[in-house]
């Protein structure tokens, strides 16, 4: 069985997970044109190496950042976001 560590709710079974995507900063939405914006929601990086995701723990609902290595398909960290200029 594949186990994940939610940053709240420890190791849990990965079926206990939803996949969100890879985490992006996201435009500045008073300055970004239609072009970044378009960029924003509909490209992806399909590289394969480590990348940040967005995960859900949907028992419970806990939201968080996953560093995943998607060549050898393991977690390398789980932490909650904290969004720049924000005191956790």
């Amino acid at each position: 069985m594949k186990i994940m560590t939610c940053p709240i709710n420890g190791a849990r079974a990965i079926s206990e997970f939803a996949y969100a995507g890879e985490f992006r900063p996201m435009p500045d939405p008073t300055r970004a044109s239609d072009l970044e914006w378009a960029d924003y929601v509909f490209n992806r990086n399909g590289v394969s190496g480590i990348k940040k995701e967005w995960w859900c723990h949907t028992a419970s609902g806990v939201w968080f950042i996953a560093e995943r290595d998607t060549v050898k398909d393991i977690v390398l960290r789980t932490y909650l976001y904290v969004a720049p200029g924000v005191e956790a």
